[in-house]
């Protein structure tokens, strides 16, 4: 049985994961994801009790319950490298014994719902709307680091649409990570956009926006908005979707993320005030996970 080494499995001296600073049975096997650490308040408040509260840098935890169900709230930061750190460690509490540092024989496996904002791209998807995210593209890297990125990849939706961006290689190998499909017929049922999500490695120049420093591509939006695939558009831009994916299926986790849309890049709109209207989301979410 593999032993996880101090310096690769690190944990605290209060039996916690290194970044979360959670510990194994802090852990529900519901677990609710966003961006922003204030965010898991909002979640939070809908709960009928709160069993523990964590926080550390941009990690923050709940865990509690909602209508009977023992749910763990967890915020991740901005971007996939911070989706990186998340996953595993929640995957390392869940399936790895702390004690004896090796895999516990049986796979616990967790389902994970991000509950996120993002750019919508189609005039299909105002601000407001949500959207569920079938198929992420990663324009991140992160998955080309992991053995096995083939095999939970959509290789030819990854092939057809680097033809169609002629993509150039310096920017690294875009991947197509596939969410649970019972988990998007679970939570977005028929009141939620279903689409390809572009999660991207930054805010500005790789989601098309040019301030003062110039873009390599100034058509890349138009490119991505005028894509299909079998029947299905690229609807939103966001920076989370396709490594939760990625990772949540070479780990044997269910995931997904569904989105409110604050801006439309199509209609050049922008809502700022979308915290206020956010919660209709949490709700659903709440109610269907």
């Amino acid at each position: 049985m593999k032993y996880f080494e101090p310096s690769e499995l690190i944990i605290n001296a209060d039996g916690s994961c290194f970044h979360l600073h959670l510990r194994p049975e802090q852990l529900a096997d519901r677990v609710i994801l966003v961006g922003d650490p204030a965010r898991v308040n909002t979640v939070a408040d809908h709960f009928d009790e709160i069993e523990c509260e964590v926080s550390s840098r941009e990690f923050h935890t709940i865990t509690g319950t909602y209508k009977g169900k023992r749910i763990t709230v967890q915020s991740h930061g901005i971007g996939c490298d911070n989706i990186d750190i998340v996953m595993n460690e929640l995957d390392t509490l869940a399936n790895i014994d702390y004690e004896t540092r090796t895999e516990k024989p049986e796979h616990r496996t967790l389902t994970c719902v991000r509950i996120g904002t993002c750019g919508g791209l189609q005039p299909f998807t105002p601000t407001g709307c949500f959207i569920a995210s079938v198929k992420s593209i990663g324009f991140d890297g992160l998955l080309n680091f992991y053995a096995g990125r083939n095999q939970v990849c959509d290789l030819k939706l990854e092939e057809a649409l680097k033809k169609h961006m002629d993509w150039d290689p310096i920017k690294g190998a875009p991947y197509v990570a596939v969410a649970d499909a019972e988990l998007i017929d679970q939570i977005a049922q028929d009141d939620m956009v279903r689409g390809y999500t572009v999660s991207c490695g930054g805010f500005y120049g790789p989601q098309g926006r040019e301030l003062r420093a110039p873009i390599v591509d100034p058509k890349q939006n138009e490119k991505i908005e005028a894509f299909e695939y079998e029947g299905m558009n690229i609807c939103n831009f966001e920076m989370e979707s396709s490594a939760l994916a990625g990772l949540a299926s070479l780990l044997g986790h269910r995931a997904m993320t569904c989105c409110m849309v604050i801006a439309n890049r199509y209609a050049k709109e922008m809502n700022t005030e979308y915290k206020n209207t956010i919660d209709t989301l949490i709700e659903k979410v709440l109610e269907r996970i």
